[in-house]
């Protein structure tokens, strides 16, 4: 094919990355026109209402794989952590770029850590996941829901309307903003969202020839990576706005996979961790979601004794 269509979201982060993508294909295939097809999700529409009360973060999907139904893309580009724990059985992943910071920022006009802030203070996040570990760390804060692209959220916590916000790193560094970054929070005190700092590209299961440019782009590593996260969650009957994380490292030739499932009711949590084959990171991830079944995730999630 000589033009190839890559359906994006129209923020400012998600056009960069989808810029990103479409360099590296221009540099794999030399002759190939790659074309944005930029548009707007329900999921950037509904800023008033927290993600976890409208149907979580597969909002930011459904507009791109509706454009690839219909042939106006033949593509879509996302930040892997959006991406729902199953696709519907039209889509596949057809590669996973190497992983940025992995971790989440604390942002703050005033304060360099958490642990400055002073009793009452305000902090911004819509994530479940990360309201629930500010709330162990300090219960004295208040946490309010936070939506909007990334400047918006900057330019709310420039303004004085949070004491502090929460971020990913990545999207802070894909878009030259890293000066906004007071002091990453990280393992083993804090623990990132599944697959964070990962872009993927989604493309028709019937498509293998569209799928098949997307090669040279995936790493391996991030794969294998990812794939024992998003298992993980899969396993726990998770979705991407309920209170789970996960993260996977390399540990020489072997993978560590630490979980993590928060209780928003009680702001309680539990962990477990596990070591296992990278050949085979789906049963790494499923091993570990066992532990966290029997040490009580089920109840936590609210899923179905």
């Amino acid at each position: 094919m000589k033009t190839l269509r890559l359906a994006t979201r129209e923020s400012t982060l998600a056009l960069w990355q989808t810029n990103h993508v479409a360099t590296l294909l221009r540099a794999a295939h030399p002759g190939l026109q790659v074309e944005l097809v930029p548009m707007t999700t329900r999921g950037d529409q509904i800023l008033d209402v927290s993600l976890s009360k409208i149907g979580g973060k597969g909002l930011f999907l459904k507009e791109l794989e509706v454009a690839m139904l219909e042939g106006r893309a033949d593509a879509a580009v996302h930040s892997l952590k959006d991406v729902p724990m199953q696709l519907e059985p039209e889509f596949a992943l057809a590669a996973v770029l190497a992983r940025d910071n992995p971790f989440d920022a604390f942002i703050s006009e005033q304060y360099a850590r958490l642990e400055d802030l002073p009793v009452g203070a305000v902090v911004g996040t819509s994530s479940q996941r990360r309201q629930v570990q500010l709330k162990q760390l300090r219960p004295d804060l208040q946490v309010r829901d936070l939506r909007g692209n990334i400047n918006t959220r900057l330019a709310k916590c420039a303004a004085g309307d949070y004491d502090a916000i929460i971020l990913a790193c990545a999207g802070l560094e894909r878009l030259g903003l890293q000066e906004h970054i007071r002091s990453v929070l990280a393992p083993d005190m804090w623990w990132p969202a599944v697959a964070q700092g990962a872009i993927a590209v989604e493309t028709l299961d019937a498509n293998p020839e569209v799928s098949a440019l997307f090669l040279p782009l995936n790493c391996k590593e991030t794969e294998i990576r990812v794939c024992a996260e998003r298992a993980l969650n899969r396993h726990l009957y998770g979705s991407c706005h309920v209170p789970v994380a996960a993260y996977a490292e390399f540990i020489d030739d072997r993978l560590r996979l630490t979980g993590w499932v928060g209780d928003a009711a009680n702001n309680a949590s539990i962990s477990a961790q596990g070591m296992g084959d990278a050949a085979h990171p789906d049963a790494l991830g499923e091993f570990v979601a066992e532990k966290l079944f029997a040490r009580g995730a089920a109840a936590m999630l609210k899923l179905p004794q």
